[in-house]
């Protein structure tokens, strides 16, 4: 928590914002038409690249933006765009369901957990945009090898491996339902041994054999060719997570309609395959994000 906390303050130092978290109060003030448009993102590849691609879209048409990277998991960035840090920010519908909005049960179905995710955010001066063709869950993968020593072709498999499993994930995946928690309750996973790993790390823990079980997302370039085997989630851990851009309605005041048609304009083009085309690139061909975006912008007549 201390960490979270010191975390959250830096991003508020960055945003030169003070005072306390009422977001009511901070999503009424309306900024002067010209001021950049903030938008945050979360501390991983897709994320940077979700920034630029629509970071790049709105300054195409005019619009200033200011883009703040890297700044964070779920619970540090919603909390900076609650306390009027960032403008905007894109995030997974099932993440914010579980892990903000503190809701177990999943919706029966993607429209109805963005209508959720929607009023809840809504209640706190905030408005969902549309959502993604393509849906980035978490999930959990294992080498082949491992799949057919051990028979493990669901999540329900890992509490029957003999000694229990390692796995390897992001430090907050020990906290949420979306993690250990989840796997706890509806699996019975008690007996796993976590060991915590930075985003994008967690391949290379799999292929040296550190870890048994790897936290990844479903557009990771690297799940492209086959090298590992994606558990089912039969009993519903891991929700939908199509991404909607989560934005304040004072910011959509000072920019008007435009910024919305821009921001779903690029969100409507953004299918799974083009998510882990673009992904791919930039993780295993080592292309920046900025020339990813641009390339895809520009095919899509969007810049």
């Amino acid at each position: 928590m201390r960490r979270l906390l010191l975390l959250l303050a830096a991003v508020l130092a960055l945003g030169g914002c003070g005072g306390g978290s009422d977001s009511s109060a901070k999503t009424t003030s309306r900024a002067p038409a010209d001021a950049p448009l903030r938008i945050g993102t979360k501390n991983f590849p897709e994320q940077f690249l979700l920034g630029e691609l629509y970071k790049q879209a709105l300054e195409a048409k005019g619009v200033p933006v200011e883009l703040k990277a890297n700044i964070g998991s779920t619970e540090i960035i919603h909390q900076a765009l609650t306390d009027g840090a960032l403008d905007m920010y894109p995030e997974y519908i099932g993440v914010l369901l579980s892990e903000v909005a503190n809701v177990r049960a999943r919706p029966k179905s993607t429209r109805a957990a963005y209508d959720e995710a929607e009023a809840f955010e809504r209640g706190r001066g905030f408005t969902l945009l549309g959502m993604t063709p393509f849906s980035d869950a978490n999930a959990l993968a294992v080498k082949p090898a491992f799949a057919r020593r051990h028979h493990v072709r669901t999540i329900l498999d890992l509490a029957k491996v003999p000694g229990g499993v390692r796995i390897g994930a992001p430090p907050e995946f020990e906290t949420r339902f979306e993690g250990l928690v989840g796997l706890g309750q509806r699996y019975a996973v008690h007996d796993a041994r976590f060991q915590p790993l930075a985003i994008g790390r967690q391949y290379a823990a799999l292929d040296s054999g550190r870890v048994d079980v790897a936290a990844v997302f479903t557009t990771d370039g690297q799940l492209a060719d086959g090298r590992y085997v994606i558990l089912d989630d039969p009993r519903g851990v891991f929700g939908t997570q199509h991404v909607a851009q989560i934005i304040s309605r004072a910011a959509l005041r000072t920019h008007g309609p435009r910024v919305t048609a821009i921001l779903d304009a690029v969100s409507r083009r953004l299918s799974a395959a083009a998510m882990q085309r673009m992904n791919a690139a930039v993780q295993l061909q080592g292309r920046s994000s900025v020339d990813v975006a641009d390339q895809f912008l520009r095919r899509a007549g969007l810049k």
